[in-house]
């Protein structure tokens, strides 16, 4: 318990700088799993939507200790963030408007910009390893950017196409998601190679009792705020949006920020692009999984909309930053507990892993047109016609060339970049 929480604290850098310290801690130092045990759940993990980092903890919990194990690791990782996130959102809303706070967020945003377009860079170079998948990404970003095709289609699509890419062309489709690069002896492991505990082997009684329960777990919460809020209350529209988007992550976060972005801004304008912009520059500050940045949408919803009056800001926005985190990270606690025992002999059944290939690979197209995005309202905030805001051009291309080249961390690059803001908003 103790380790899942401190490192729900120290979890920065992103899901690879979190894998690699679990990998260390575990694998390396504390020899709770075996690497190959680990790189199986990894696998796993990889290709199931929602953050992988969070569900690896999850499953690494789940299988040394069953489900109150699983419990324990997946929320510890999570915890700290929130808390975290929930206090520098309030921060925020409160202080946001103070000349040296602005100037922070000023300079953090265009690295914003760097890191979307190295997070396209990184995915695709993992799974663009042919024309085709290049084809699928291009296809998926001329369905978003082109004709305005929301992305759970272009996922759906995406699964369908590559399922019949694994008919016709499998060879296109067999790609590993990842690569280990070193092999550690863990025979005394706790969970050694050959080791499995009972209560990670498949049975249908145990996987029908949590089928049951997490449907309650969720069902149960929707009645009760539809019943006290109604329907189109903004709660419980985030307790419905948010089940959809937690189904939609596959590739990480940064493939549901355009999902996440559209339907927090556009559809049910709980906050401005302006404002999912400094979210997503918060949401880098700080530790554990990116796509804690719905706690940020959450909280700002609940308080721009007022939605126990005004007040109430801060429990509004603290009630809608728990209820968006509760329903985004429900299915992936449900995916570990009921899918592992299942789910695992299917490892290497190209029919399965094609169309999450093909999601993938257009998941990079999406990020791409996401950086095309963040472009345009960060370089050109007033529009093409007044010219680009140059210092903002400069720390984005600067940003970009520090992450691809010098291979700079997210986070010093965040205290570099917020520090140049700060100290132009004090000279100009």
């Amino acid at each position: 318990m103790w380790y899942w929480l401190k490192l729900g604290f120290i979890s920065f850098g992103g899901p690879a700088g979190q894998i690699a310290i679990m990998h260390h801690d575990l694998v390396e130092k504390k020899r709770w799993i075996s690497e190959k045990r680990f790189l199986h759940a990894l696998n796993y993990c990889m290709l199931l939507p929602g953050p992988e980092a969070q569900q690896l903890a999850t499953y690494i919990g789940w299988l040394m200790h069953g489900t109150r194990g699983g419990l324990i690791a997946g929320s510890l990782f999570v915890l700290p963030s929130l808390v975290i996130l929930v206090l520098l959102t309030w921060i925020y809303l409160m202080y946001g408007h103070l000349p040296y706070i602005a100037g922070i967020l000023y300079g953090i945003k265009p690295a914003v910009i760097a890191i979307v377009i190295f997070a396209a860079y990184r995915m695709g170079s993992r799974v663009l390893h042919n024309a085709v998948l290049w084809a699928f990404s291009l296809a998926a970003f001329t369905a978003v950017a082109g004709l305005g095709i929301s992305f759970p289609y272009v996922v759906l699509a995406a699964a369908l196409a590559g399922y019949v890419g694994s008919v016709l062309a499998p060879q296109k489709f067999n790609v590993q998601p990842y690569r280990a690069e070193s092999r550690v002896h863990a025979a005394d492991a706790a969970i050694s190679d050959s080791m499995t505990p009972a209560h990670a082997r498949f049975n249908v009684k145990h996987m029908s009792r949590v089928m049951l329960a997490g449907a309650s777990l969720w069902i149960l919460p929707v009645v009760l705020l539809t019943s006290y809020l109604g329907w189109n209350a903004a709660l419980t529209q985030m307790a419905w949006f948010f089940t959809k988007a937690a189904l939609m992550t596959f590739g990480g976060a940064y493939a549901v920020l355009p999902y996440v972005f559209q339907g927090a801004v556009e559809t049910y304008a709980w906050l401005t692009p302006a404002q999912m912009m400094d979210g997503l520059a918060l949401g880098e500050t700080t530790p554990g999984p990116l796509i804690m940045i719905v706690a940020f949408v959450g909280f700002v919803g609940g308080w721009t909309h007022a939605i126990f009056g005004t007040d109430s800001l801060f429990l509004a926005g603290l009630a809608a930053a728990c209820v968006a985190t509760f329903f985004t990270f429900l299915p992936s606690f449900l995916f570990i507990f009921i899918g592992s025992p299942l789910v695992e002999s299917t490892q290497g059944d190209l029919r399965f892993t094609a169309p999450l290939t093909g999601i993938t690979a257009a998941v990079v197209g999406v990020i791409f047109n996401l950086a095309l995005f963040f472009i345009y309202h960060i370089v050109w905030p007033s529009g093409w016609e007044t010219g680009p805001d140059w210092f903002s051009a400069i720390i984005a291309v600067v940003a970009v060339i520090a992450l691809v080249h010098f291979r700079l961390g997210i986070i010093p690059l965040i205290v570099v970049s917020g520090l140049a803001g700060f100290l132009h908003s004090m000279l100009i």
